[in-house]
C-alpha cells in the first residue's frame, strides 16, 4: 500500500468505525433484539458526534457533512433521541 493510499484510509477511519457499530446494531435488530439494536444505533450516532467534535475536517472524512457545530448538534441530538426512545418503549 502506498503512502497516499494509507493517508486516504486513515482519513475515513472514523467513518469506518461508526459504520461498523451501525452494522452491529442492524444485526441485533434483524435478530429480534430491536431494543439493544436501537440503543446501539443511538450509540453509533453519539460516537459520530464525539468523533466529529474532536477530529479535524480532514480526519473526520465522511462524517463531515456540514459545519462542525451543526454536525455535532445533529449527531448528538438524534443519538440521544434514539437512545431515549429505545429505553422507554416496551
Amino acid at each position: 500500500m502506498t503512502a497516499p493510499q494509507r493517508a486516504g484510509l486513515v482519513d475515513h477511519l472514523a467513518f469506518v468505525l461508526v459504520f461498523a457499530v451501525t452494522v452491529a446494531a442492524f444485526v441485533l435488530v434483524i435478530s429480534y433484539r430491536w431494543r439493544r439494536g436501537a440503543t446501539l444505533l443511538g450509540g453509533a450516532l453519539l460516537l459520530a458526534g464525539g468523533l466529529r467534535a474532536v477530529l479535524s475536517d480532514q480526519r473526520a472524512g465522511l462524517l463531515a457533512i456540514r459545519s462542525r457545530a451543526i454536525d455535532v448538534l445533529a449527531y448528538t441530538a438524534f443519538g440521544l433521541a434514539l437512545v431515549a426512545v429505545a429505553a422507554t418503549i416496551d
